[in-house]
């Protein structure tokens, strides 16, 4: 049995609709019913709302509140995946790497996820975004990565490109380990 911690945080992927006001935010977490209409009976997963916030209002001890909670949990899971808006994701992403560089890093696989487009919007990245990221989770060796849009990108130097609507990694970052 694959032991899979999700660290949420809010972002894009968990945004909801409020009728009253007619916008949507961050009010409640999305993600207990995206992971019901998944089909995972080799994985155990365990989850931690650690926050529910657009990625934009995080603040640096936000990150290092998402940094902590996965260092803190290392030991006692196989892989972690953290679903995380897309605007401060690389900036989570660089710190985790930054922590867990070295001798010392966890051996195992940490995903950063999110979406574009909310899930509860008819036509959305959320779903399968989660989907890819689970599968990554139990397939990508040690390391910490962005897998988003069909693509696992490993950090240092991954990056949001909001004219293409994806990430991208640098000429320093590389894309799934061969």
């Amino acid at each position: 049995m694959f032991r899979l911690l999700i660290i949420s945080t809010g972002g894009t992927i968990e945004k909801t609709y409020c009728e009253l006001a007619g916008t949507m935010g961050n009010h409640v977490s999305v993600l207990d019913v995206m992971l019901a209409s998944l089909q995972l009976p080799r994985v155990h997963v365990a989850r931690l709302a650690l926050m529910n916030k657009d990625s934009l209002d995080m603040t640096v001890d936000d990150h290092q509140r998402i940094v902590s909670a996965a260092a803190e949990s290392a030991a006692h899971h196989d892989g972690i995946l953290i679903v995380h808006g897309t605007d401060r994701l690389a900036v989570t992403g660089e710190a985790l790497h930054a922590r867990w560089s070295g001798p010392s890093a966890p051996q195992i696989p940490v995903v950063l996820t999110g979406a574009m487009r909310p899930y509860e919007l008819r036509t959305t990245d959320a779903l399968q975004n989660l989907t890819e990221a689970i599968l990554a989770t139990q397939l990508l060796p040690a390391g910490v990565y962005a897998v988003l849009h069909g693509q696992a990108l490993r950090f240092p130097g991954v990056r949001k490109d909001s004219t293409r609507g994806t990430f991208v990694a640098s000429e320093t970052a590389s894309g799934c380990p061969s």
